[in-house]
């Protein structure tokens, strides 16, 4: 597994639940002892795609797609294979070790390069006066203060490369952590002069970047990290993990602008505020939030750029809307935002006007409308054509229904033949392509051999396999796949509560892995309860066949030279154990 303990992946399978997984991002509906749903990596509207609780593993009949709970991540959420670890690893609430030897990835100092950024940060607040009263005119008490562990980065060149840039490595480290920036000629310099700084925390509360905020009128008034190994923007969230802290249940997030906005919100006792980093809001950041809660509040200033950012908003959110799944708009008065608002009219008059925000189909339609002449029937067929190509990025479903009725009917069109004018849009964009083969295939084990089949139902039922018996006549035996599936036995039988998925992941690095995959997604018509025994069967014929073989070239042997004492024993004692075992077919 490379930088990450094999033990720790086994460990991080066996409590991940594929369904929990795949179902947060694709609704799966139960069908007998699995689940279904449309796949996600291909167009269709007659579901295909199969998750199963009992193996932890997913197949597409459609496209081919098929993978374990990891796999699933790193597809469909384009993620790597250490990323796709962190996220499954912050749902479990594990904490992901990391083999620190010389040459491997230096992430983890990264973390702790940025804990104690933080903590300078925060100790330099305390000894500048007008941050200090900069918060508190904003109504920020210490208390909020330190929940967000805001600090402040002194107006200098140097302030944090004295500190921490003790050698080369320490501020390559820094560099590395988005900290400093080189110069031109050589030498560094600190990017955060002259901010209020507020950490950025991932799902376990660790700091992963900075963004800072101007005391005055300088430009620009915020300044993010840049991307580095631990941050990517487009799929962080300000506030997320303080809102998780402070609620156990949360039945709305509200999605601001700004840092100041977050906190803002925060001590007027509305700690269920989010920000996205300097970008728009991406489908990444809205499957994050629908992790957390069904209903989603954009909180916009109602002037033009306000206007422009919440329809980004709703055009990245289209393809997440399902179902129990509610987002709304709110625009606020113009010249306000968010934290100024709340602390001019109360917490409970602001809370009123998230309970009157738009939802997202009315806010569509007005929006749309806005843009034509309803009283004339072009207008009203101009807004039919408007909306189609946004409806057809709405998922299959209940929600996508109400929204074509919705416009069907501001239009005066059949609801029906408008879904058909919507369907056809949405069968003629590209379909998403199934994600590649990982690496290039190896040649698959005893194509139709008894060893494949053995291999088959050992991954489909690791469980069961860790009952089987093998001989040790075939331990070493040489024959196409055998090692293979004498490596398999001995992990099942080591790990006897192995999902298919578990067993899967243990393999991810062997050449062998791709066609292990390809033998979990095939059809088995075994069923669990035999799979002990049939497996037993197939390891049985195995040995009787390597028996028989040696048994006959030992015969043949004798024929035209005489046998030495030691094969005579061998011949009589492989004579005698055929003579016992019969085997079938």
């Amino acid at each position: 597994m490379g930088l990450i303990p094999a033990s720790f992946i086994d460990e991080l399978m066996s409590r991940t639940d594929i369904v929990e997984v795949i179902n947060a991002r694709v609704p799966l509906k139960k069908a007998g002892r699995e689940y279904k749903a449309c796949c996600p990596f291909h167009g269709e509207k007659t579901p295909s795609f199969t998750v199963s609780p009992t193996k932890q593993f997913y197949h597409c009949f459609g496209c081919g797609a098929h993978g374990t709970a990891l796999g699933f991540l790193m597809d469909y959420e384009h993620l790597g294979f250490p990323e796709a670890v962190e996220e499954l690893a912050s749902l479990a609430g594990l904490e992901v070790p990391r083999d620190e030897s010389p040459g491997t990835d230096r992430r983890p100092d990264l973390y702790s390069v940025l804990a104690a950024a933080a903590g300078h940060y925060q100790a330099q607040l305390k000894r500048q006066p007008d941050a200090v009263r900069y918060l508190k005119g904003r109504g920020i008490s210490g208390k909020t203060a330190a929940t967000f562990g805001i600090g402040y980065a002194p107006d200098a060149w140097d302030g944090l490369l004295r500190q921490f840039g003790t050698d080369d490595a320490a501020t390559a480290r820094l560099a590395a952590a988005g900290l400093v920036i080189e110069r031109d000629q050589g030498g560094f310099y600190d990017r955060f002069r002259g901010r209020l700084m507020f950490p950025i925390r991932d799902a376990r509360g660790r700091v992963i970047a900075f963004g800072g905020r101007v005391l005055g009128a300088d430009e620009p008034k915020y300044l993010n990290s840049p991307e580095t190994a631990l941050f990517h923007k487009g799929r962080e969230l300000y506030g997320l993990y303080e809102a998780r802290q402070a609620l156990r249940q949360i039945p709305r997030l509200l999605v601001v602008e700004g840092y100041m906005d977050v906190v803002g919100l925060h001590e007027a006792g509305i700690p269920w505020a989010v920000a996205t980093l300097g970008t728009a809001t991406t489908p990444e950041h809205l499957e994050r939030l629908f992790r957390v809660t069904e209903e989603v509040v954009f909180c916009f200033d109602g002037d033009r750029a306000g206007r422009q950012a919440a329809w980004r908003a709703l055009e990245n959110a289209l393809p997440t809307l399902r179902e129990g799944r509610q987002i709304r708009f709110l625009f606020l008065p113009e010249g306000e935002d968010p934290d100024s608002l709340v602390r001019a009219e109360g917490a409970a008059a602001f809370t009123a006007r998230l309970d009157d925000a738009l939802p997202l189909s009315e806010y569509l339609h007005d929006e749309l409308a806005s843009r034509v002449d309803m009283s004339s029937i072009d207008g009203r067929a101009r807004l039919a054509e408007l909306a189609k190509p946004l409806l057809a990025r709405v998922p299959d479903g209940v929600f996508r229904a109400l929204l074509v009725g919705r416009i069907a009917r501001a239009v005066g069109m059949d609801e029906a033949g408008y879904a058909r004018f919507v369907d056809s849009a949405a069968s003629a964009a590209p379909p998403r392509p199934p994600p590649p083969p990982a690496r290039p295939r190896s040649q698959p084990p005893g194509r139709t051999s008894l060893v494949r089949r053995a291999i088959t139902l050992v991954v489909h039922f690791p469980a069961r396999a860790a009952e089987a018996r093998l001989s040790p006549d075939l331990a070493g035996l040489d024959r196409p796949g055998m090692d293979l599936l004498a490596a398999l036995l001995e992990d099942v039988a080591q790990s006897p509560n192995l999902t298919t998925g578990g067993l899967l992941e243990r393999w991810r690095d062997h050449e062998a892995w791709p066609h292990l995959q390809k033998l979990a997604a095939a059809e088995l018509v075994t069923a669990e309860d035999v799979a002990s025994r049939e497996l037993q069967d197939c390891l049985d014929h195995l040995e009787y066949e390597e028996v028989r073989n040696r048994h006959e070239a030992l015969f043949e042997a004798s024929r035209t030279a005489p046998l030495n004492a030691g094969q005579r024993e061998e011949l009589k004692a492989l004579t005698a154990r055929l003579a016992r075992r019969p085997v079938n077919g």
